[in-house]
């Protein structure tokens, strides 16, 4: 169960393909041992309303919050965030190189004692 939340800028969308990105964020994820496939799920939150530095207008960012369930060492962690934070930042890389972007990442667990949670997303893998 990684969860995946890209919260951006609006005026980030004319500059970068935000689904693609999602999808780009979706494959890395599941190359890594430590996020089981079947609990992937990345999404994008899109922020019409925002401030940023000096106040330009041409100024983006992209926050990505990467929430999963406690149990994984430290080390298990933080590699999988520096690969996630690395793809991330290769996919980006022209709107890097071309304008003002803010780009973070952050990992988090989630308490398994607070968070219930059922699914048949399994069951259904691999079908249409």
């Amino acid at each position: 169960m990684p969860h995946i939340s890209l919260e951006y800028s609006a005026n980030l969308e004319q500059r970068a393909d935000i689904k693609a990105l999602c999808e780009h964020l979706r494959a890395q994820a599941a190359t890594i041992d430590a996020l089981p496939m079947p609990g992937l799920r990345v999404r994008a939150i899109r922020c019409d309303h925002y401030a940023i530095a000096d106040g330009n207008p041409k100024h983006a960012f992209i926050d990505i919050s990467v929430r999963l369930r406690a149990g994984r060492p430290d080390d298990v962690k933080r590699d999988a965030a520096e690969r996630l934070f690395k793809a991330a930042k290769a996919f980006l890389e022209p709107v890097l190189a071309t304008s003002s972007l803010a780009l973070s990442l952050e990992m988090r667990d989630i308490d398994p004692d607070l968070s219930p949670k059922t699914g048949t997303i399994r069951d259904h893998l691999g079908t249409v």
